[in-house]
């Protein structure tokens, strides 16, 4: 039989329990913004499980002016391509697109309109250039999946082969550019 203060102790344990978990989750918010603060963390660092594999199973339809491409057309490449995913509608895609404009003749570029339609994406490209010597529509969002992209914009440094060797889930910066992509695709491209 219950007296009534074993059932006062069970209302505090339940009423400590959710403060408890308050308590906890706010530690590790601190930890991180701590992390973040000294350059222990990055939020844009995702574990990415797809380097130094091959590049996924697609086939994208054309977005024109320019023609699509597959797996296997990347497969076929012997120097670094650049695999960007962007749409009209990603505010961040649009900051980004003068950084790529920068790379144009650094490096080839193929983009993908991650579920857009094709005339947004042709405006949006129209409007603030175009980088890319291909580019594919997945106005599903299918590669996109097969891809295991978070969002938009994302980029893929695909070395020869098709064997995926950068990958980014930021916005492109002058610095990642200098400091990161250039050099590797460097190392990728000297024998």
């Amino acid at each position: 039989m219950t007296t009534p203060s074993d059932n006062l102790t069970r209302r505090r344990l339940l009423m400590a329990l959710p403060l408890a978990g308050a308590g906890v989750a706010g530690v590790a918010f601190w930890k991180m913004l701590d992390g973040m603060e000294h350059g222990s963390f990055n939020p844009h660092d995702i574990n990415a499980p797809v380097l130094d594999r091959p590049v996924p199973d697609f086939t994208l339809a054309p977005l024109p002016p320019a023609e699509g491409f597959t797996t296997q057309d990347l497969q076929q490449v012997s120097k670094p391509v650049l695999v960007n995913f962007f749409a009209s509608w990603c505010i961040p895609c649009l900051a980004e697109m003068p950084t790529l404009m920068t790379l144009k003749d650094k490096l080839t570029m193929w983009g993908i309109a991650y579920k857009d339609k094709p005339d947004n994406a042709a405006s949006f490209l129209r409007h603030s250039g175009n980088p890319f010597s291909r580019l594919g529509s997945d106005h599903d969002g299918r590669a996109g999946i097969e891809w295991g992209i978070s969002g938009v914009p994302e980029t893929f440094l695909v070395g020869a082969g098709g064997v995926i060797r950068w990958h980014t889930a930021a916005p492109l910066t002058e610095e990642t550019i200098g400091k990161v992509l250039l050099p590797l695709v460097h190392r990728l491209q000297t024998p």
